[in-house]
């Protein structure tokens, strides 16, 4: 299986550097990644929002060594929140973080990513719109849920992300599903260990089904965070069995991967939410889309050949 050995890619300094230079790797980052800045990203909120899609932002980068970084990309969510208060979007847009920007694997990070994440927290409500926090690998999940649920105390509309391949996330969709969170559920992207997380794609693909009826059955709003069409209609489905109405849960999907579908679930009255990334750190998210499917996979190394 390729997936493992591209995340394994994705944490090495000399891979980076090696695709970075690439020539034609910027053109097929634009594929997932549409700008560096705020004022890049505008234009495409402007447009998938004219096209009756939601949206979740995520300003990319995890490599955090030093305080003023995780304070710097605090700061870059609060000038995104001021760009959404301008746009008047702050019903379709909200944002995604990963804790690890905030300072979560630095000495003492729990605190410090809490203390980071909060003002964002605080403005997103401000302005009518939320703040998911993204899954990592399941060594910080422990620290995520917690963090999570002492927002909620303030801001009980903060979501989280579960993953399916992780044994865990049953039991912890099973706790989440009850108390009216806010949970996007998606198959997980990171390098896990058989001690903690299936390996093979079917039963990867059996846990989402389990956990998403889970959280169908419950009193939360599930977010469907798949691109795979099977497990969209089966998320159709148990929403029908659950009776849930439309608004009461979301399909979200990557930026660059699937438009059509976007589109297509937008018209048929489907909450859909794009997941759209920005800025200059894009290698290891690049990577994870690359990972996940095969056919990013092959659509990089097409460019690269004939590029070359």
């Amino acid at each position: 299986m390729l997936g493992p050995v591209i995340l394994a890619a994705s944490r090495s300094d000399r891979m980076r550097r090696l695709i970075s230079a690439a020539p034609v790797t910027k053109q097929v980052v634009d594929r997932f990644i549409p700008g560096e800045t705020v004022d890049q990203i505008v234009p495409v909120v402007e447009e998938l929002t004219g096209k009756g899609l939601e949206l979740t932002m995520d300003v990319v980068g995890e490599d955090i060594t030093r305080p003023e970084q995780a304070a710097a990309a605090r700061d870059a969510y609060l000038r995104l929140v001021d760009r959404i208060k301008d746009l008047e979007l702050g019903e379709r847009v909200e944002m995604s973080v990963k804790l690890s920007m905030f300072g979560q694997a630095l000495e003492g990070g729990h605190e410090l990513a809490l203390a980071n994440v909060r003002p964002v927290v605080e403005a997103a409500a401000a302005i009518g719109t939320t703040v998911t926090l993204d899954a990592e690998d399941h060594t910080t999940l422990d620290s995520m849920f917690a963090i999570h649920e002492e927002l909620r105390k303030d801001f009980p509309q903060t979501g989280c992300v579960i993953q399916a391949y992780l044994f865990r996330t049953e039991a912890d969709a099973r706790r989440l599903a009850g108390n009216g969170s806010r949970v996007r559920l998606v198959k997980g992207a990171y390098k896990e260990p058989a001690e903690v997380a299936f390996q093979q794609k079917r039963e990867i693909d059996k846990a989402y089904v389990r956990i998403l009826r889970i959280l169908m059955e419950g009193t939360g709003y599930p977010m469907i965070g798949s691109h795979d069409p099977r497990l969209i209609s089966v998320a159709q489905e148990l929403a029908r069995r659950a009776g849930r109405k439309l608004d009461e849960y979301e399909f979200q999907m990557l930026y660059g991967i699937r438009s059509d579908e976007h589109l297509r679930l937008a018209a048929e009255g489907h909450r859909m939410r794009v997941y759209t990334a920005y800025g200059t750190d894009w290698y290891g998210y690049f990577m994870r889309r690359l990972a996940e499917k095969p056919a990013n996979l092959r659509f990089f190394v097409r460019s690269m050949v004939s590029k070359g």
